[in-house]
């Protein structure tokens, strides 16, 4: 197949292209930006990096003005966007992916519950009866982007199935901490903007079902859901997971119309003797618009959608949270600041608990019969993504600033989640090396 010939910049900026299509880049730049941090909050410079976060910015018009510190703006704006397409992914595959049918969803669903039941537990119990119990949900998450990252750098002995059971996991695991955000560490509630938040989305369920799949309909209305949740107290990214499900997920055409009818436009414009010079005809040009409202039709909303901010998300939003969460103080001290309830629940959560949670209850499945492993998977594989899915960072870091009011306490859930991170990552990369 002949390829587009490609202009002098897109030659120079292809690697950068191949790389950011590479399914663990995003990963590696989610890790380069806790370096930063990290790097950035023990430097002389510590005090720019925390300074930096506090500056306020104001957005509004007509007497109405959202006025808030840039971290606030981070955590609550740009994350409803990664939680809106974690919303996309969720409706995707419940529709037509791993998660589309009982006997394909029950395995990775059960394995994600055991992941978020067991560390949850581990860490209420060390944490009982003070005030940081109510951290037991930071534990439960496992962050995608890097335990994708890391399977793939496992080499390409590992089966496409092994992949594919981890992703269906993941997306499972988002969507048991969307739930407990929404449950669990949601504020006292204003019904007023709440109420119009969900008039906003009856709108949006209703302009799907009319068939509107104008994708400003969708985002505009998106955003006035958006903020009245962050009004209301129910936490804002909730709202990206909702309007997620609002977008229609269907084609107006199938396969056989779209083929046969891409033909009939390639025949008429072949057809037509082109104009000399780098112009097309009158009638080439009304073919290509065809052409591109023919594509139109033959592509979900969601789908479109999901392509278009999966970059933004991968290497501009993640990396951001990260560069402004984890920049936590590493002394000489460090080993000492961890041995308290809070850190070692976190690290305890997320190395056991992910690992035993996820191994039994997978065993339990198979051994039923209710399930089976996922094809050409052994044990081993499962092990080693048990141990994987201990790495909850970007999840983890932002369930622990819902969790606690105490800067003492989020620093201590930030040790855990480094420790544990790297701990668990370690360890399931070195365990699935060896599964050749």
């Amino acid at each position: 197949m002949q390829q587009i010939p490609r202009s002098t910049i897109e030659r120079i900026i292809a690697p950068v292209h191949r790389f950011i299509n590479l399914e663990y880049t995003g990963g590696i730049v989610l890790c380069c930006s806790v370096l930063v941090a990290i790097i950035w909050a023990n430097s002389s410079f510590a005090d720019v990096y925390h300074h930096l976060w506090e500056i306020n910015f104001s957005v509004g018009f007509a007497g109405f003005t959202l006025n808030h510190p840039l971290h606030i703006w981070i955590n609550d704006g740009l994350m409803a966007l990664f939680f809106f397409v974690i919303g996309l992914e969720l409706k995707r595959e419940f529709m037509d992916g791993e998660l589309s049918s009982i006997q394909k969803a029950s395995l990775p669903m059960m394995a994600a519950l055991g992941g978020m039941l067991v560390p949850a537990l581990i860490y209420w119990f060390m944490n009982r009866g003070t005030a940081a119990s109510h951290g037991w949900g930071i534990p439960m998450a496992t962050d995608i982007a890097f335990a994708l990252a890391l399977l793939s750098m496992a080499g390409k002995h590992i089966p496409p199935s092994v992949k594919v059971f981890l992703s269906a996991l993941a997306v499972a695991d988002d969507l048991g901490a969307v739930l407990v955000i929404a449950f669990f560490y949601t504020e006292n509630l204003n019904f007023v903007p709440l109420a119009i938040a969900a008039g906003l989305l009856i709108i949006l369920f209703a302009g799907n079902r009319l068939g509107i799949r104008a994708v400003a309909f969708y985002l505009i209305i998106g955003l006035g859901v958006w903020a009245g949740f962050l009004l209301s107290g129910v936490h804002a990214t909730i709202a990206g997971v909702l309007v997620a499900f609002t977008i229609p997920a269907v084609r107006k055409i199938d396969e056989k119309f779209f083929s046969s009818n891409l033909r009939r436009l390639s025949d008429e414009f072949e057809k037509d003797v082109p104009k000399r010079g780098t112009f097309t005809t009158a009638h080439q040009h009304h073919t290509i618009e065809e052409v591109k409202t023919l594509a139109l039709a033959a592509e979900t909303p969601l789908q479109k959608i999901e392509h278009a901010l999966h970059p933004w998300v991968a290497f501009l939003i993640m990396p951001l949270f990260a560069l402004a969460n984890a920049g936590i103080i590493i002394g000489s001290d460090f080993f000492t600041a961890i041995q308290n309830p809070v850190s070692f629940g976190v690290i305890m959560g997320l190395i056991a608990g992910k690992f035993v949670g996820i191994l039994v209850f997978t065993w339990l499945m198979v051994a039923s019969g209710l399930s089976r492993l996922p094809e050409n998977a052994e044990w081993k594989h499962i092990t080693g993504l048990a141990l994987l899915a201990g790495v909850g960072f970007t999840m983890s870091l932002f369930i622990s600033n819902l969790a606690f009011q105490n800067p003492e306490y989020i620093e201590q859930a930030k040790y855990g989640i480094l420790l544990a991170s790297i701990i668990a990552g370690s360890l399931g990369l070195t365990m699935l090396k060896l599964s050749r």
